[in-house]
């Protein structure tokens, strides 16, 4: 893979509205006295953060620069109550409170993400932090329009791919370059919306190049983990009919990826099971199979690689006052065609595909009676399959239809809000003849109340249902890449969360904060339960039980002088169920503080982030140590001779070079977390 038509692409843009030069007249803002408050799309009625019922993390301009990865997972990582299940480089997707996969709803500007990550942690969630333009996370279920299985929060991540407007000066756009050291990294991305009239046209693409990582001193594998490459490209082309009461438009994305799978032992081939027990019958052929191919599993890499492409066409728009008594009609609606090969010694060993379609209205009404709100209907259909060695999940077709209200009433210096959403779905496993139907109906309730300038209590009620997944279903197989061997539970029920969520944010004055406190108990929570282990090899069978998840997290910020501040920053969470018996890999108690500083065109900031030792552990599951980590970082902002700004910036992370598991991961002995690594980047909007 290539940057040089990137670089060009690049250089031209960045040529075409002037030369750079840093002039008398530097970007500086002086710290902020008030909380940033900005407009969560998510919310579903435009709120603002302040006015959201449930805790809401929004990342933005400066801020997503700063903090962004080569993946979704990683780029949140960090930000209270939210972790990363980490398969080394290539796939990493968020963790809410403690929950991950399907109880975690990820959405491309209000529509569902289809790819295969939900499946498993070794594939990559289809979406690209180098062109989000904001990333959006409301935790907890009280996010339910947009899913009732989303008991563990909704992560947004918005993009231009269909532009909304047409530049007011004809173009407008961005671009990006940078450079990281663990990985020798290079990447860059560039964004352009151009048109006329009412005709706008949006061209965005990105590309990623990343050698295996290193990790911090000390591991006894070596330095490197192997097999942890990870090579992306992203492009979209959409073109949209502006007019002044809307828009409507559509884009067509393609995404490539081309990673490894760290930690894959062949050792487990041949193994099978007989009942709930683990058999390994011809285990030492297996062996002599691993030992011949150990160092030849692919040309460059002894580890197998996943070959990933993803097409999606979008269709998106806007109809403001469309029918007496409503303000706005929108819709979404998205054609994905996924698929990809885990390659294996050069050859295709399994291929997953996902062909998906989904289509989403809502209709906001003007105030009835003091309140205002949107109604909305959502269908959408997912045809999965897997051929081939580790196709352990059978084909399936899923259809899914869904019916929402949401209503909010302001009162004073209150703010009500109420949530209703009915689901219903069916999935038929083509290879056995067997199909399922669930429906729930879920609900939420909450109060925001400004009790006295710059101060707000938050409280939130849910009652949310999220049915099985076809993978929980229907599963039976052995997955190599996690070392676990998968029973579905054709059996299983609708699980039923019960959540409370209580909140105290200061949004004014030298002294900031925001901390929220949660209790979540969940009825048939489905999990992948243990019952079996032969030599680091587990069997998981999908079950059902009763669990309750508590936890808090928070963010205290204190200005210490106009240029100086310092903000604190933590998370825990318990989950455990029904009986005593504690949930697998769940993440351990976290705590931060970060020193921020600015003086005319420099931004800068050093922060400590220690993680407490997980010893809170499942059956069949191995504590964790803990560990502490320095993070800088130095940016400097300033326009070009023609106003254009840009900043050049540098971010060091776990500059100590400890060496860190992530006990959210399957294979944290296989692929520690990343040791010291420095990144460089310049960047430009015009």
């Amino acid at each position: 893979m290539r940057l040089q038509p990137l670089a060009c692409a690049v250089a031209w843009m960045v040529g075409a509205v002037g030369t750079a030069h840093a002039q008398s007249q530097p970007v500086s803002t002086p710290p902020a006295a008030v909380l940033p408050d900005v407009t969560v799309s998510a919310s579903g009625l435009q709120q603002t953060s302040s006015d959201m019922t449930m805790p809401v993390s929004v990342l933005e301009g400066d801020a997503l620069v700063q903090q962004r990865q080569s993946n979704l997972g990683e780029t949140l990582d960090g930000e209270p109550g939210i972790h990363s299940s980490h398969f080394g480089a290539g796939a990493s997707r968020p963790i809410i409170r403690g929950m991950d996969g399907p109880r975690v709803r990820l959405l491309s500007d209000g529509a569902p993400i289809h790819d295969a990550s939900t499946i498993s942690p070794d594939h990559a969630v289809v979406a690209d932090p180098l062109l989000a333009t904001q990333i959006e996370v409301l935790r907890g279920p009280a996010a339910l329009i947009h899913g009732g299985g989303a008991i563990g929060g909704v992560v947004n991540v918005l993009d231009g791919k269909v532009p909304t407007a047409v530049p007011a000066k004809g173009y407008e756009g961005s671009a990006e370059l940078r450079a990281s050291s663990a990985t020798h990294e290079r990447a860059g991305a560039f964004s352009l919306t151009g048109g006329a009239g009412n005709i706008a046209i949006h061209l965005e693409g990105s590309q990623g190049q990343a050698d295996d990582y290193r990790v911090g001193r000390g591991w006894s594998s070596g330095r490197k983990v192997e097999g942890s490459f990870n090579d992306t490209d992203s492009a979209s082309l959409g073109v949209s009919w502006v007019g002044e009461r809307g828009y409507l438009g559509l884009a067509y994305s393609r995404q490539n990826a081309y990673y490894g799978l760290p930690g894959h032992n062949h050792s487990d081939e041949g193994c099978h099971v007989h009942g709930l027990h683990l058999h390994c019958g011809s285990h030492g052929a297996a062996l002599e199979h691993d030992d011949e191919h150990d160092h030849d599993h692919g040309e460059e890499h002894g580890v197998p690689v996943v070959d990933l492409r993803s097409e999606r066409v979008d269709v998106r728009g806007e109809l403001r006052n469309p029918l007496p008594g409503f303000s706005a009609l929108r819709l979404r609606a998205g054609k994905t065609d996924y698929r990809h090969h885990e390659v294996e010694e050069g050859t295709i060993a399994t291929t997953f595909r996902n062909q998906a379609h989904d289509a989403r209205v809502e209709l906001q009404h003007l105030p009835i009676a003091g309140w205002r709100g949107l109604l909305g209907m959502q269908v959408s259909q997912r045809r999965f399959e897997a051929e081939g060695e580790e196709a352990y999940i059978q084909p399936t077709d899923t259809r899914t239809q869904g019916v929402f209200l949401l209503e909010e009433y302001r009162w004073d210096r209150w703010r009500f809000e109420a949530a209703l959403r009915h689901e219903r779905q069916t999935v038929l496993a083509a290879g056995s003849g067997l199909d399922a139907s669930h429906h729930g109906t879920s609900v939420a309730l909450g109060a925001v109340w400004k009790l006295v300038p710059g101060y707000q209590l938050t409280a939130s009620w849910s009652h949310a249902k999220r049915l099985p997944t076809a993978e929980e279903l229907y599963a039976r197989g052995l997955h190599m890449a996690t070392r676990t061997y998968e029973l579905g539970n054709a059996s299983l029920r609708t699980e039923t969360a019960q959540n409370i969520d209580l909140g105290l944010r200061k949004t004014a004055g030298d002294t900031t904060f925001d901390v929220s406190i949660f209790h979540n108990r969940v009825k048939n929570y489905i999990y992948g339960r243990t019952v079996d282990e032969l030599d680091g090899l587990q069997l998981l069978q999908y079950s059902q039980q009763d669990a309750t998840l508590t936890g808090l997290e928070g963010r205290l910020h204190q200005r210490l002088h106009r240029h100086w501040g310092v903000t604190l920053f933590g998370d825990v969470v318990r989950a455990r169920l029904e009986g005593g018996n504690l949930l697998p890999r769940i993440p351990a108690a976290r705590l931060g503080a970060r020193l921020e500083g600015q003086w005319q065109a420099w931004q800068g900031h050093a922060e400590w982030v220690q993680v407490a030792r997980q010893t809170r552990v499942a059956a069949f599951e191995s504590p964790t140590p803990g560990y502490g980590m320095l993070h800088l970082g130095l940016s400097y902002h300033a326009r070009t001779s023609s106003g254009q700004p840009w900043q050049v910036y540098l971010r060091a992370r776990n500059l100590n070079d400890r060496l860190a598991y992530a006990h959210t991961s399957f294979i944290k002995e296989a692929a520690p977390l990343a040791g010291r690594n420095v990144t460089v980047g310049v960047r430009m909007d015009f």
